[in-house]
């Protein structure tokens, strides 16, 4: 079971990102995961927005995990993308998101490791000081040592 750290590069982390609406936010996960992998950016997208038409991914506290199964990719691939400006995002607790970390899945993967995944998201997320720290960090290599661990290494 690969490690959240495992998910991400440098590559797939934006930070101050200006996006208005829920789409473009999907939009620019796509086109940061298409880029990336040589991937069909729309192909993301449409499976993006199928999954929103089921229910919001925002998990309240200013928090998104929008997630798809993607026939074309071979392993569970993640993105991080941080809102210059919240955005309305359909959250249960009605507050705008401005972290959305983005996991796509294979078809092929078990949905049993799709939700193990999903759910040592949501429990990073959900702590208060990683939230704080994701907000106000400036470098992406930090940013993304601390999505890996949950803590940022002391040597950075």
């Amino acid at each position: 079971m690969p490690e959240l750290g495992d998910l991400l590069t440098p590559d797939r982390i934006a930070l101050d990102v200006p996006a208005r609406s829920k789409r473009q936010i999907l939009r620019e996960l796509a086109d940061l995961v298409a880029k990336d992998l040589g991937l069909d950016a729309d192909t993301i997208l449409q499976a993006l927005l199928e999954r929103e038409k089921l229910g919001s991914t925002a998990i309240g506290q200013g928090i998104a995990i929008p997630h798809a199964r993607v026939p074309e990719l071979e392993e569970l691939v993640g993105a991080f993308v941080r809102l210059a400006e919240a955005v309305d995002f359909d959250a249960l607790d009605e507050e705008p998101v401005d972290l959305i970390f983005l996991l796509l899945a294979p078809a092929a993967t078990s949905s049993a490791e799709h939700l193990r995944i999903l759910a040592r998201l949501a429990r990073l997320l959900r702590d208060p000081e990683v939230r704080r720290r994701l907000r106000e960090e400036k470098d992406v290599g930090r940013v993304l040592r601390l999505l890996g661990s949950g803590r940022e290494s002391r040597a950075a």
